[in-house]
């Protein structure tokens, strides 16, 4: 009997682990490269970036590297990225994300932008991981401080739930993304983790380990957030 047990409870394990790991698309696979191609760069800009306090402090990082002007009507945007959250001194696996609104005029003349978000307390996360959020409606937004510390920062990006930047050709500032809806992308994180997985349980890191493209990712979050303490 013991030794079926033990089978039974094997068997339940690897059936785990193979529903929080599917096969990644091309274009999934790309998502997370982008992402991580936009931190990267991020930390080289040491005097010009995100202050290196508000990066320790964070506990969620969303990426949407390349957000894109939408054809729908009267113009707008819209942009598909990923999210990872602190795990301890680890990163979860990450969530994949979209954005959109009708229209911000955030490219500053150009056709794409690259948006980086911080979320800043637990409140956040958990609006985040619950279903779509209307940005400065549900969850609170603000521009968030450039430089090498957030000193410079207004009482109300200190309160904000959520600090957020863009980069078009080069041009990094922070933005203000108010009217915007953040929410998980549902066919993405089906795609990668399983059909039994949802943003809150791939957040909690139980039986989802980080797939193997978005190691990259994880890492560059890692790496910047060691900076940002020191």
């Amino acid at each position: 009997m013991k030794t079926k047990a033990l089978f039974v409870a094997a068997t339940f394990v690897l059936g785990s682990a193979a529903l929080a790991r599917a096969d990644i698309s091309t274009g999934e696979a790309s998502r997370l490269r982008e992402a991580s191609t936009v931190i990267r760069e991020l930390r080289d800009l040491p005097d010009k970036g995100i202050p290196e306090d508000l990066w320790a402090k964070a506990q969620c990082v969303v990426v949407i590297p390349s957000m894109k002007k939408a054809a729908l009507g009267l113009g707008g945007e819209y942009g598909r990225g990923v999210m990872s959250c602190r795990r301890g001194a680890d990163w979860s696996a990450p969530i994949f994300m979209t954005l959109a609104k009708g229209s911000w005029g955030l490219q500053i003349g150009f056709a794409e932008t690259d948006l980086v978000m911080l979320v800043m307390n637990e409140r956040g996360v958990d609006k985040l991981l619950s279903n779509k959020v209307s940005l400065g409606g549900d969850a609170s937004v603000a521009a968030g401080p450039v430089g090498r510390t957030g000193a410079a920062a207004t009482d109300a990006q200190f309160s904000a739930e959520i600090l957020s930047y863009s980069r078009a050709r080069g041009v990094f500032a922070g933005i203000d993304l108010s009217g915007g809806v953040l929410r998980p992308d549902d066919d993405a994180n089906t795609d990668v983790y399983g059909k039994n997985f949802n943003p809150k349980s791939i957040n909690s890191g139980a039986a989802v380990p980080v797939p193997t493209e978005a190691r990259a990712f994880v890492q560059s979050l890692s790496v910047a957030a060691t900076t940002g303490k020191k």
